[in-house]
């Protein structure tokens, strides 16, 4: 391999990638997911930015769940701050993604999702955290 290009066999051009790096239809299905989430908690912060200061969102794939579990597998969890922690709301990328039925289904399922959390973090009703919770409108 000279200069470091590909081998061009069969004529159809020097090998590489079809996109940009940075290209959104590059990013993986859990990066997109993430964006997502960060999307989310950014639209949260502007609103709830003082109550959310010490609150740690997080992604993970699967909860941890006993094998003798029963149950709806959780979409998400709060857990306390201890120790000087924050609390930290945590999203479950793969339970989410099975329930949704496509992009615009998986955004509201999200935001629904960390609504919810941040409601019951806050006592207060979803509604009242986000007017838009529960609709089928972004």
């Amino acid at each position: 391999m000279e200069g470091g290009r590909r081998r061009d066999r069969h004529g159809r051009g020097v090998r590489g990638p079809l996109t940009p790096p940075r290209a959104p239809v590059s990013r993986s299905r859990a990066e997109r997911f993430d964006g997502l989430v960060r999307e989310e908690v950014g639209r949260l912060g502007r609103r709830w930015g003082r109550e959310l200061s010490r609150v740690e969102f997080t992604v993970e794939d699967v909860p941890e769940i006993e094998p003798w579990f029963e149950g709806p597998v959780p979409l998400g969890e709060t857990l306390p701050g201890e120790n000087g922690r924050p609390v930290r709301i945590t999203v479950f990328r793969r339970p989410v993604e099975a329930r949704a039925t496509g992009e615009a289904e998986l955004g509201r399922l999200i935001r629904d999702l960390l609504v919810e959390e941040v409601a019951d973090l806050l006592g207060l009703s979803p509604e009242s955290v986000d007017p838009s919770y529960d609709s089928p409108d972004d």
